[in-house]
């Protein structure tokens, strides 16, 4: 039996519309970069950046971005879809008993009869990739929307802690960066305590002008642990460590706000402890060849 030309195509097209769309709400854009300027007025107020928001506010912003490219993905799958429909609807429909017409000319039956079924395996191929890339996306949005609420918590839990940080701030006072070095008095006095304490064999950077962070403000310093962009190993890798836990130790008493090694980043003003975070993109970026250290 023949099947219309008309009906191989609305079969086709049924069959694309049958997959059930994501019924998960997409993350919102709008209220990430709301949550995003909260955070940096709160950065702005605590005198830095607060490095728990930033690691949040860093995760919701790759999960909505996620989000959105899966679903641009699954509408061109969908395209496609309708692609391969049409170009079956025009091939037309192939009946067997055609081969055995003397007039048919069998090469070009035969053409038709495998224009089709690749047109079909492709149509197969792209609806279980469609369904594959449904089941991401709605994945995809969870993931965005539970970061954002999630950012939300922690700009809220931060808020709460405006007395007690007010208080933190006042104990060590403000000061602006001066002299030739651009570094705030703090900043200098620690980086000679940590020097005294602590062999730099591959050296230590500090002011980085045009720096949104705390390197152009004059209060931060990143301490070398190795070269070449390389992760610190053996006895570097130990002297990092060995660092870290003295800054930590001694930290409330020379100032030091937040410390990130290996990782992890440990900040004074939402209650310290060591905090992953999430991954910078390489060795520096991660913070395995080097110990950052800010000061109030």
């Amino acid at each position: 039996m023949k099947i219309s030309r008309f009906a191989l195509f609305a079969i086709v097209l049924a069959g694309l519309f049958a997959f059930p769309l994501p019924a998960v709400g997409a993350p919102d854009p709008a209220e990430l970069r709301k949550l995003t300027k909260q955070a940096s007025q709160l950065n702005e107020l605590y005198r830095g950046q607060i490095q728990s928001l930033e690691e949040v506010r860093i995760q919701a912003k790759k999960a909505t971005d996620n989000s959105g490219d899966l679903e641009a993905r699954l509408a061109r799958a969908k395209a496609d879809v309708s692609s391969i429909a049409q170009n079956t609807y025009i091939a037309g429909p192939i009946d067997g008993a055609q081969l055995l017409i003397p007039t048919v000319d069998p090469y070009i039956a035969l053409g038709q009869a495998a224009n089709m079924t690749y047109l079909a395996n492709q149509r197969i191929s792209k609806m279980q990739s469609i369904q594959a890339l449904i089941d991401k996306a709605k994945e995809a949005k969870r993931t965005a929307a539970g970061k954002i609420e999630k950012l939300r918590k922690e700009i809220k839990e931060m808020q709460g802690k405006r007395r007690e940080i007010e208080r933190l701030l006042a104990k060590y006072g403000f000061q602006q960066p001066g002299g030739s070095s651009g570094l705030t008095p703090r900043l200098i006095a620690v980086r000679a305590e940590i020097m005294r304490n602590f062999p730099m064999p591959y050296g230590v950077g500090c002011l980085r002008p045009g720096d949104p962070g705390e390197h152009g403000k004059g209060r931060a310093c990143d301490f070398m642990m190795s070269s070449g962009g390389r992760a610190a190993a053996g006895a570097d890798a130990d002297r990092g460590d060995a660092l870290a836990e003295w800054l930590i130790k001694n930290g409330p008493r020379i100032g030091v706000m937040y410390i990130i090694w290996k990782q992890r980043y440990y900040d004074i003003r939402s209650g310290g402890g060591w905090d992953p975070m999430s991954d910078r993109g390489g060795v520096t970026a991660n913070h395995y060849d080097h110990v950052h250290v800010s000061v109030f």
